[in-house]
């Protein structure tokens, strides 16, 4: 079967070969070795949630719809397996009964865990790494169409393909190191953008979990403070009602409305955005984590995010807010400010340093590509390192300086995928040919 893919954000679309929905590990060998036969590449496809063409093939794309769920469990220690079409909205019902929980998480939930894994999603929290962290274990089918099990014991090889973009292999289960189910008390409020910045890093360090949005041509922003706390203190949830008011209406309904008006009078951004600002809710209470970090989101759009060394944020974001007004844009989207600890992942966006993250947006049928490209200038300009879903036009003689690690996992790649079974012109561009 063969149809045409199109990513959610509207970016990206193919037209595969072959599209095959594999059963077991055995299907997916199985399909490798036919690529390499007929000089076809192969790239599995998740949930599609990636604004880049990382997924793309004209080759064979394995639907990973029938590779998922739970494999098995060490309650123990903490450890399950999965197989890597689960989507991370599915792992509460999978984590929940055993008393396990994800560390951190990012805002949305739509994706795959080997999609959010291999390009670098991430939440906030300065004592925490990006989800791909977690990963202590994998079972990835390389370009020779062998069945290879990696973990611990080989700490180089598990901090390559643990993030690897896809380009060694396809991965069908993945072992996560969970905690114990954990609440989350939220605190969200309001403050002013140059006092935040100003004290940007003593924030990022007073709390577990703390980020913060500023819409363009306010000089406010919203902040969340996220504390973790054992189960025993207790929910204080909002209600049912208060919560669809907020996450659905607000954040989805107004907001496409809003965001309709403004393309179509794109003038009027700036008053509308203050007005949002004006009626920003401030909120407090407790609940189980996963429904603290992940919001719904249905209106879609367009998103470029950098890393930049921790301490560069500040300046960065005072950049873009005077990019913003010497190219006179109207920005509609609030720009997202989030932070890592530094890992040792050869590809992570956090490898050898602490990070901030900061990402920008669009409506989807608005024109990005001058505010995109203004960003990534600035952001090169601190070391940015783009996330790998994420759209970016950077290439591998970029990242070459930028990763201190990127030789080593371009040997990896060498030995994995050595006739370039997984490429795709995405992954020519950002790991050379």
């Amino acid at each position: 079967m063969s149809a045409t893919w199109r990513n959610w954000a509207r970016t990206e679309r193919c037209t595969p070969a072959l599209s095959i929905a594999p059963k077991t590990v055995e299907q997916v060998q199985l399909a490798v070795r036919r690529a390499a036969e007929t000089g076809h590449g192969v790239k599995p496809i998740g949930a599609s949630h990636s604004f880049t063409a990382i997924g793309a093939t004209d080759g064979i794309r394995i639907d990973m719809s029938n590779l998922r769920g739970l494999v098995s469990a060490d309650a123990g220690r903490g450890r399950v397996t999965l197989w890597a079409g689960t989507h991370l909205w599915e792992l509460p019902g999978i984590l929940d009964p055993l008393g396990l929980a994800l560390a951190n998480m990012g805002d949305i939930d739509r994706q795959t865990i080997s999609g959010a894994t291999q390009t670098g999603t991430h939440g906030t929290g300065l004592g925490l790494g990006g989800l791909a962290t977690a990963i202590v274990g994998l079972t990835l089918v390389t370009g020779e169409g062998e069945v290879l099990e990696i973990d611990e014991s080989d700490r180089d090889l598990l901090d390559a393909a643990a993030l690897s973009l896809g380009a060694l292999g396809v991965i069908v289960t993945i072992t996560l190191q969970c905690v114990p189910s954990f609440l989350l008390r939220a605190q969200e409020g309001t403050a002013q953008l140059r006092e935040v910045l100003d004290n940007y890093d003593e924030l990022a360090r007073s709390t577990d979990h703390f980020e913060f949005f500023w819409f363009p041509h306010t000089d406010t922003v919203r902040t969340k403070f996220n504390t973790r706390l054992p189960e025993s203190a207790g929910i204080s949830a909002p209600s049912a009602f208060a919560r669809w008011l907020d996450e659905e209406f607000v954040n989805n309904t107004l907001l496409e409305a809003v965001v309709n008006v403004e393309r179509v009078v794109p003038r009027s951004i700036p008053t509308i955005n203050r007005l949002i600002n004006g009626v920003s809710s401030v909120r407090d209470y407790t609940d189980r984590s996963y429904r603290v970090f992940i919001t719904n989101r249905r209106v879609r759009f367009r998103e470029s995010e950098f890393s930049v060394p921790l301490e560069a944020v500040p300046h960065a974001v005072r950049d873009i807010e005077h990019m913003i007004s010497r190219k006179r844009l109207n920005i509609s989207f609030p720009i997202e400010v989030r932070n890592a600890a530094s890992d040792s992942l050869m590809l992570s966006t956090a490898s050898g340093r602490e990070s901030g993250y900061i990402a920008v947006h669009r409506f989807y049928k608005e024109d990005h590509r001058l505010y995109f490209a203004e960003v990534q200038a600035i952001m090169r300009s601190y070391g940015g390192r783009p996330h790998w879903g994420k759209m970016h036009s950077l290439d591998s003689a970029y990242f070459a300086d930028q990763y201190p690690r990127f030789g080593e996992f371009a040997a990896v790649r060498d030995r994995l995928d050595p006739h370039r079974i997984f490429v795709n012109p995405y992954l020519d561009r950002v790991l050379g040919a």
